[in-house]
């Protein structure tokens, strides 16, 4: 195999890694502020597993500098932290059937060319998701609540990610 397809096999996935939720923030401000647009990130991971510091990472990375509050009731929030760059928050949580994101305006959202789509609990979308995406899943480590286990894929062609920050990174079996 060569180095360059060696290095694309790479690109395809993340850990998984253990990482702190202060390395998981500036991981978030690291691609919000360096991952080219259009961008999806799905998020999965029980509650508490750090969807919404990721994500409200992005949109500071980004440029966002207002609040950023979780949008579990709103469902989507939509920030335009500079002109061609967008910032859609969407969580799924409270969704019953994949089908309803479509009342969410979900097509416009996922298929805007100016927009890091991030959104908590994607796999209420199942059959809705961008081809060209990062599925990307948090989990809390039992007994190391400072810890969040981080693991990520590469669907389609989505856009490469920054590296994870200095420290993070420690292997997971």
């Amino acid at each position: 195999m060569t180095v360059d397809a060696t290095r694309r096999l790479r690109l395809a996935s993340i850990g998984p890694v253990l990482v702190s939720e202060d390395q998981l923030r500036a991981w978030g401000r690291a691609v919000g502020a360096q991952v080219p647009v259009p961008a999806f990130f799905g998020l999965s991971g029980p509650l508490g597993a750090g969807k919404s510091v990721f994500a409200r990472a992005v949109a500071r990375g980004a440029g966002v500098s207002g609040a950023v509050p979780s949008p579990t009731y709103n469902l989507v929030l939509s920030y335009e932290p500079s002109p061609g760059r967008r910032v859609i928050h969407m969580d799924l949580y409270r969704l019953s059937e994949a089908d309803e994101v479509i009342e969410l305006g979900w097509d416009e959202w996922v298929s805007d060319p100016e927009a890091l789509v991030v959104v908590e609990w994607s796999a209420r979308a199942d059959g809705h998701l961008p081809e060209s995406r990062w599925d990307v899943t948090l989990t809390a480590v039992p007994d190391r609540p400072d810890l969040r286990r981080l693991e990520g894929r590469a669907v389609g062609t989505p856009p490469t990610l920054p590296d994870l920050p200095t420290g993070a990174g420690v292997g997971v079996p």
